[in-house]
């Protein structure tokens, strides 16, 4: 059998994404938003993006059949996000994939939303080193990871998200400074005229690879509180903000990979745009010796490449496809990149 064409949709949040890849290489993808609709609520509305989905996903996979130059009856393989993400988002993707897979009688398979992340810096770099140290941040998760063989083994997690993630923290913070949603974008303009030392903000949890931002986030509130409207020197707190993020995001990464002898560190994930975190990363990298792999901009961000691109990895590992009863997992965690057990249970056998 030759190599199969792997359609990949993601709808975990406020993205609709589609993508095609093949051996490793993207052929085509279409993404939709609907940041857009959300942005007034100053966050994402669950309802709204379920809805969203439902009218963006035909378009969008049209679109990257189009920009591929490809016809439906050409893929070979669908994966799909199960989890984690809106309950109500998810569903519409895994609808969607369930009736074209079932309708051109091909291969289902179920991916983790975070494998994807990871997944996506091969779209641009190639094979992911094994082992490699990966560092995901993201709206909801930040994530220092072991990884070996993403289609066959476990993924070893040294830290984890406690409370708020990066781009959590980056979303309230902008809010109280009076900027737009998404706040991780608008921190960043508004960085770019403030002095990053201007404000002592802490580092939390110093002696650990576990994430914490909830205190900074309250720190950044509470210094906020300290000045009366016009009096607000935005520039500098957000320029304050961004640093104590990046330094946390880096020196944790950058120590992972000296202390488990690792050679090369991947960012992804939405954070991971951020101008500021991939210039410390390189930084930071070069002096200690390790290889940084960071995705392109539009390769971090919600997206089907990425999940095309697990699913990829997954059948050319002879991983088993998921059943068509396959259902949505919201919580679920990042043990596979296959979020199905029978994928599981084949990747961990070979």
């Amino acid at each position: 059998m030759g190599s199969r064409i792997v359609l990949g949709i993601e709808s975990s949040c406020d993205e609709t994404g589609a993508g095609l890849v093949r051996d490793g290489r993207l052929l085509g993808h279409g993404l939709a938003s609907s940041m857009d609709e959300h942005a007034r609520f100053g966050g994402v509305v669950p309802e709204i993006a379920a809805r969203a989905h439902v009218h963006a996903l035909r378009p969008v996979i049209q679109r990257a059949l189009d920009t591929a130059g490809l016809r439906m009856s050409d893929i070979g393989a669908v994966a799909v996000t199960t989890g984690p993400g809106l309950s109500g988002a998810l569903q519409v993707g895994v609808a969607g994939a369930k009736a074209v897979a079932y309708a051109l009688g091909v291969p289902l398979h179920g991916v983790h939303h975070l494998a994807g992340h990871v997944a996506a810096d091969t779209l641009e770099h190639g094979p992911l080193p094994d082992p490699c140290m990966v560092l995901i941040v993201s709206g909801g998760h930040t994530s220092l990871l072991l990884v070996r063989d993403l289609a066959r083994d476990p993924i070893t997690h040294l830290g984890d998200t406690l409370d708020d993630a990066a781009g959590e923290c980056f979303d309230k913070v902008a809010r109280v400074f009076g900027l737009p949603y998404p706040g991780g974008p608008a921190i960043q303009r508004a960085a770019h005229t403030g002095n990053p030392r201007a404000v002592a903000f802490p580092r939390p949890l110093p002696g650990s690879y576990d994430f914490s931002f909830s205190g900074l986030k309250t720190a950044a509130a509470r210094w906020a509180e300290g000045h009366t409207g016009r009096d607000l020197p935005v520039a500098d707190g957000a320029a304050s903000l961004q640093e104590a993020v990046a330094d946390v995001l880096t020196r944790k990464a950058v120590a992972a990979c000296v202390e488990h002898g690792v050679g090369t560190l991947i960012v992804v994930g939405g954070v991971a745009a951020n101008s500021r975190v991939r210039a410390l990363a390189e930084e930071r990298c070069r002096a200690a010796g390790i290889a940084l792999r960071v995705p392109p901009p539009g390769l971090c961000t919600d997206n089907g490449a990425m999940i095309a691109a697990v699913g990829d990895l997954l059948v050319r590992a002879g991983a088993a496809p998921a059943p068509l009863d396959l259902s949505i997992d919201p919580s679920a965690p990042l043990e596979y990149a296959a979020l199905h057990p029978a994928a599981s249970l084949a990747g961990a056998a070979t």
